[in-house]
């Protein structure tokens, strides 16, 4: 009989009722937890990953799903041979799941191992084909676009701002190369890909970047999605931007805030001063009479747009007085207070 294939709702822990986006995010989670890069050296986590990536291929493309609702393991020897099975396939299989007998005018394959295609050789081949190859006549192979895969982009701020090219290594899905897709070798399921005709492996892809990208926002790569059935086009990749905190700004919509340290002095005359932007730094004006948390603006000075121009940046100040002064530096502070007229709890 052919090898044991797991359940590919078990794999994804869901119900075989389950939505799309209940697949979906048990997927997510499941491929987070074991991928590759988050486990390096783990062949334990890589070999689940490659489970979970299966089943959800299979679960996430209606028409597969389908299939392998009606056919189990063999649905993609049924997609991929000469069409389904004859009149009474899913009436004796739902018999024979009840536990009653086979239906009159059905076709009781329970003897057969429908991990694969018999040899020419072997005895019983021509009825076997001979009974595929009539249901299918005439239908034509199933052709199907590859899914479309999405994942998670994670940039610097700087990245984000100025774009530019970037390499990832990521887990693809490509046909298997022992069994070329079939899901069959030598007359039982494919040891290598479990019968799923596709297995996972690394790949290498040059991402644009475009200069401009929030977070949050999407790059569609053509063609560098999951493979298409039977020749047909592969789907898209879809990646989606996620900018990692960044230690000195922050990020409102086109422009960015950050906070600067000035001295009492410079607060009170006034001063020009660094101020850190996303390119480097800049010459500021600090008026005289400038209060913690008082603004000043950078204009032009934010994040590049996807159309053209930037955002501001935005300079919060925040005056900090010094935890020791010299003896010359008190005797002035002293004198200052002697002579000030200024009370900052006058209007409190």
């Amino acid at each position: 009989m052919a090898a044991n294939v797991k359940d590919y709702y078990e794999v994804l822990g869901v119900k075989r009722g389950a939505s799309e986006d209940e697949i979906k995010k048990a997927y997510r989670k499941l491929a987070r937890k074991f991928h590759p890069d988050l486990n390096p050296g783990d062949k334990t986590a890589e070999e689940q990953f490659k489970q979970v990536q299966q089943a959800y291929d299979v679960l996430s493309n209606p028409e597969d799903r389908k299939l392998y609702d009606q056919y189990g393991e063999n649905w993609r020897a049924v997609k991929s041979g000469a069409g389904a099975p004859p009149p009474g396939w899913e009436q004796a299989q739902r018999s024979t799941r009840a536990g009653g007998s086979r239906p009159e005018g059905g076709f009781d394959f329970s003897d057969f191992d429908f991990g694969g295609f018999r040899s020419a050789g072997d005895e019983g081949f021509d009825i076997f084909e001979e009974i595929f190859s009539r249901a299918g006549r005439g239908r034509g192979a199933r052709r199907g676009r590859g899914r479309d895969v999405e994942a998670e982009l994670e940039l610097s701020l700087e990245e984000a701002h100025r774009g530019g090219r970037r390499t990832l290594q990521m887990q693809a899905t490509e046909l298997c190369p022992e069994c070329n897709g079939s899901g069959v070798k030598d007359g039982k399921t494919c040891d290598t890909c479990g019968g799923a005709g596709e297995v996972s492996r690394p790949k290498t892809i040059e991402v644009n970047i475009p200069a401009g990208v929030r977070d949050g926002s999407t790059i569609r790569l053509a063609g560098q999605g999951g493979i298409g059935s039977n020749g047909s086009e592969p789907g898209d990749l879809y990646l989606h931007i996620r900018l990692r905190p960044h230690p000195l700004f922050r990020v409102n919509g086109d422009d960015l805030e950050v906070e600067l340290s000035i001295a009492p002095s410079e607060a009170v005359l006034g001063a020009k001063v660094e101020a850190p932007t996303i390119d480097g730094k800049v010459e500021l004006t600090v008026p005289p009479g400038t209060n913690t948390g008082q603004r000043l603006r950078l204009r032009g000075q934010g994040l590049k747009k996807r159309k053209g121009g930037r955002g501001d940046e935005y300079v919060r100040m925040k005056i900090v007085v010094p935890k020791e002064v010299s003896a010359e530096e008190r005797r002035l502070y002293e004198e200052l207070q002697r002579i000030s007229r200024f009370d900052p709890r006058r209007n409190a």
